[in-house]
């Protein structure tokens, strides 16, 4: 088996690497999809001293990564194939890492990374809030309806600026700024068309749903989904998804994948959207953590025994 080797992030085309890893061992028992990681590193500007990442190349070839949001908390990917390699990566995230305690999330089918984990003294916590996997097939999809005067398209060239107003008071308070989205689109596998708002009468954007496209394994990821507070619970977020759900199967997607998170206050209705839209959960994130012992500062050599 070819040795590894370990080297750290310099890059948006290490990015593309570890994208090039997600994209191979691509299955129901992966956690991350390619649009994962474009919207996560590039949807905030300036983070790159707050997010320490190292790659596991073997023969040319990302087999394994770990990205650290300081002060403790991991997200890794290893290929099931190296499942030895998920112990190293943990072993740097406790190098590097400064907070007194450890958290990384996983999939739960993500059996070889768990494993690891316990190995390593981490336990999985009874956390409330987790991340539902959910999946559908694009067959049978519905027209999408709007209220009068709306309409449903996909951003233009001239967009940026209510595209990021809409993005920031959907999810206030917002780090997302009109460079970090520019980087976004100028990001790997982005594509405009798939970028879908539905547009008020007074000319607003009032919902968003972004798909990204893994063309390798026909498979769109929808991230972010919102809609604007006046406007909720008029059925645009359903029908700004169910036009860009139909954008991406003409692009060549035979299933779209979302992962809600449950049991938050700001995402309440995200599940009953999602089960309306026909999707169904197939997996659920588990959070493991470990608590690091302080070791006291050394006390210096020991008096003899009897000495005042």
């Amino acid at each position: 088996m070819p040795a590894v080797t370990r080297r750290g992030y310099t890059g948006p085309a290490d990015l593309r690497a570890m994208q090039s890893l997600a994209q191979r061992i691509w299955s129901k028992a992966s956690s991350l999809h390619v649009g994962d990681l474009a919207w996560g590193r590039f949807q905030h500007a300036g983070r790159e001293a707050e997010w320490p990442t190292a790659l596991w190349e073997a023969d040319g070839e990302i087999v394994a990564w770990g990205w650290i949001s300081l002060p403790g908390e991991l997200m890794l990917l290893v290929d099931p194939a190296r499942p030895e390699l998920a112990s190293e990566v943990l072993a740097w995230f406790a190098d590097t890492a400064s907070a007194a305690e450890l958290a990384v999330t996983v999939l739960d089918a993500e059996k070889h990374v768990a494993a690891a984990l316990e190995r390593c003294g981490y336990a999985p916590q009874e956390n409330p809030v987790f991340q539902s996997y959910m999946s559908r097939l694009l067959v049978d999809l519905p027209e999408p309806v709007v209220p009068a005067g709306f309409t449903l398209r996909p951003v233009g060239p001239d967009d940026l600026d209510r595209r990021v107003a809409l993005h920031r008071a959907v999810w206030h308070p917002s780090r997302v700024t009109g460079p970090s989205y520019r980087t976004v689109m100028a990001a790997w596998p982005y594509r405009a068309e798939l970028d879908w708002v539905a547009e008020a009468p007074d000319g607003r954007f009032a919902a968003q749903c972004l798909i990204w496209l893994d063309e390798r394994n026909a498979v769109g990821e929808l991230e972010p989904v919102g809609t604007l507070p006046e406007f909720r619970r008029t059925g645009l977020a359903r029908a700004v998804c169910l036009a860009a759900l139909r954008a991406a199967h003409h692009a060549g997607a035979r299933e779209a994948v979302v992962y809600p998170v449950l049991n938050h206050p700001k995402s309440a209705g995200a599940l009953p959207l999602y089960r309306g839209l026909g999707f169904r959960p197939y997996a659920r994130t588990l959070t493991f953590t470990r608590t690091r012992r302080r070791i006291p500062p050394f006390p210096g050599p020991a008096s003899p025994e009897g000495a005042q």
